[in-house]
């Protein structure tokens, strides 16, 4: 059974960081690639980030030059570093990992940006 947890949400205010995690419970070499995506109350899931196991790094045009995906295949461990965070950031934040045709989800973190 494979799952993804998230942690490193919170509040935080505008202009701070955050940085998020993904662990999965095996190797994410299994995974053909790994994302990030964010949900705002009352809108759709869209997404933000992704890594593949092999290739570039690509990131939605909203959170370009502030956020920065990477791994850390030695930890199972996918990040999601969010600088200048704005209040339009706010939103809950699902780490997925896409393993032959189906996609794992986590359970989401919450990320407030308020002050």
């Amino acid at each position: 059974q494979v799952q993804l947890v998230e942690s490193g949400g919170g509040l935080v205010q505008p202009g701070g960081s955050l940085r998020l995690s993904c662990t999965a419970s095996g190797s994410i070499f299994t995974f053909a690639h790994m994302g990030w995506y964010r949900q705002a109350s009352g809108k759709q899931r869209e997404w933000v980030a992704i890594i593949p196991n092999a290739g570039f790094t690509n990131y939605a045009d909203s959170v370009k030059g502030r956020f920065t995906i990477s791994r850390d295949n030695a930890k199972n461990t996918v990040y999601l570093q969010m600088n200048s965070l704005r209040p339009e950031d706010t939103a809950v934040y699902y780490c997925l990992g896409h393993l032959g045709r189906t996609d794992y989800w986590g359970q989401g973190t919450q990320v407030t940006v308020s002050s």
